[in-house]
């Protein structure tokens, strides 16, 4: 189990990352400091975005488990 875990974590991080950069923001570089980029408009997520959003939150769980997994196991 000991040995599993790091291999685990490392598969989880890079599809934790992927998924993250596959997700679309609407913020620009001027919203970094404090612009406004969307003027106050909300969008719901819908289709494809949606269950990116859903797996981004199950993978990050996921990882969050397997490292205080192995911080028990050692």
């Amino acid at each position: 189990m000991a040995s599993l875990l790091p291999w685990l974590q490392i598969g989880l991080s890079i599809v934790l990352v992927a998924l993250v950069l596959l997700q679309q923001t609407d913020a620009s570089l001027g919203a970094a400091f404090g612009a406004s980029g969307g003027e106050g408009i909300e969008r719901s997520r819908r289709g494809l975005e949606r269950t990116i959003f859903q797996v981004t939150i199950i993978i990050a769980i996921l990882f969050s488990i397997s490292v205080f997994a192995s911080l028990l196991v050692q």
